[in-house]
């Protein structure tokens, strides 16, 4: 018996002496970065997650492009101006695609915007800009559904009279509602229960990727998949989020409108256009993924987004109470205020642009997939290789500008502008 049980350690030994002699001559061909372990990468290093102050330690020790194994997946990480130009601008085609971890292929597979790449991704996307510029005119237009949110918002807030409160739950109900708006043609009551799930699925799905669960099941699928965890609730979630966005297909095709109302509406039609075109991606299975991933993907960062503008409000009162009296200047009394007052409102639009600079919601961008070989700043990036944006300071300066620094948005032409003089600086 003893025999055996030392003959299975040297053969587990050997082979992660053999894996990790691997991972060495793998990472021999890619940007520098902390050695990986056999199995678990980099993970240990990473706490299993991509901290922005992990991330800020890696850049001080091997520049601006490095990378990170994420089990024994590479990742290779852009930082700077120059890295971040050179991978998604300079490069952008070939650094088009989307990673698909088994997480994502197990709970969403090649479907929908988010995670697709290829003839889907560019047909979906295509599309799905059309829809979003067609909705922005009429009398239901998108401008309209954010007004009648904004105003239920506000409600809301001054029912409370002055006593404190946490304004989370209200904000992203209202910003799930206006999507549901858009894609489904009507609001949530917020007693709605369906609503009130849709909301927490959103979440945890958004944050499960980032927990230990979600780099042990990258790691790990085919055991994970076998064992009850958080990871079995992400799907229930999952499951959850495409039945009800199934029902409201249903319901669509049993209304029959003549004009399109919404994004579900047009794209009901776009399949029936395409349906006899061997080229066409418009099936239902794309469509109720589109609608889950904009869900996904517009409800928690724009959220956040705007917690941040209220906490700064808090933090800087000067700079509220210059933003309410620029309002109450231009604006009337019973104008409902629209996209296009910011003309009027210099000052307004100068701290919105720069809330949206300095509120950091997000460590790296959405990962991309390297879709052929290339080189980015003089190192080989081969096909199916990931790279990660990392979102601490693209623009060098960024990490030194301080909120009150709104008046530099006054003094440049446009935004575009003051990103270049800030580059250039």
């Amino acid at each position: 018996m003893l025999g055996i049980v030392e003959l299975f350690v040297a053969l587990v030994a050997s082979l992660l002496i053999l894996q990790f002699l691997k991972l060495q001559w793998m990472r021999s061909q890619l940007p520098p970065g902390p050695v990986p372990l056999p199995i678990i990468g980099n993970l240990w290093l990473l706490d299993f997650k991509l901290r922005r102050e992990t991330l800020a330690k890696l850049t001080n020790i091997y520049g601006n492009i490095y990378t990170v194994w994420m089990g024994q997946t590479p990742m290779v990480v852009l930082n700077g101006y120059k890295a971040v130009k050179d991978g998604i601008v300079t490069h952008s085609e070939e650094t088009s695609g989307r990673p698909l971890t088994p997480f994502y292929r197990d709970m969403m597979g090649e479907k929908g915007i988010f995670l697709t790449s290829g003839h889907t991704w560019k047909q979906q996307r295509r599309f799905g800009m059309t829809i979003i510029r067609s909705l922005g005119f009429g009398k239901d237009n998108l401008e309209h559904q954010i007004q009648t949110e904004a105003s239920h918002l506000l409600g809301i807030f001054a029912n409370t009279k002055g006593k404190p409160f946490d304004p989370r739950t209200s904000i992203v109900q209202a910003i799930a509602n206006i999507i549901c708006a858009v894609v489904f043609g009507h609001r949530f009551s917020s007693e709605d229960e369906s609503f009130s799930k849709l909301i927490k699925a959103v979440y945890f799905v958004i944050y499960f990727q980032a927990t230990i669960w979600g780099r042990m099941y990258d790691a790990f699928p085919w055991l994970m998949h076998r064992f009850p965890g958080p990871h079995q609730k992400v799907f229930a979630y999952n499951d959850f989020m495409h039945n009800l966005v199934m029902n409201e297909v249903q319901m669509h095709e049993r209304e029959k409108a003549g004009d399109p109302r919404d994004l579900i509406d047009f794209y009901l039609t776009q399949i029936a256009k395409t349906k006899d075109d061997p080229t066409s991606t418009f099936n239902k299975d794309n469509m109720v993924q589109t609608v889950v991933d904009l869900l996904l993907g517009g409800t928690e960062t724009t959220s956040t987004t705007l917690l941040w503008a209220l906490l700064y409000m808090v933090q800087y009162p000067e700079i509220q109470e210059r933003v309410q009296r620029e309002i109450e200047a231009v604006v009337e009394p019973s104008h409902v205020i629209s996209y296009e007052d910011r003309k009027r409102l210099p000052y307004t639009n100068a701290v919105i642009h720069e809330t949206l600079r300095y509120s950091n919601i997000t460590s790296v961008g959405v990962p991309r997939l390297c879709v052929r070989n290339t080189t980015l700043l003089g190192f080989r990036i081969k096909k199916v290789w990931s790279t990660y944006v990392s979102k601490l300071w693209i623009v060098n300066i960024y990490y030194v500008v301080h909120i009150s620094s709104y008046n530099s948005w006054l003094g440049a032409e446009n935004t575009r502008q003051h990103v270049i003089d800030m580059k250039q600086s």
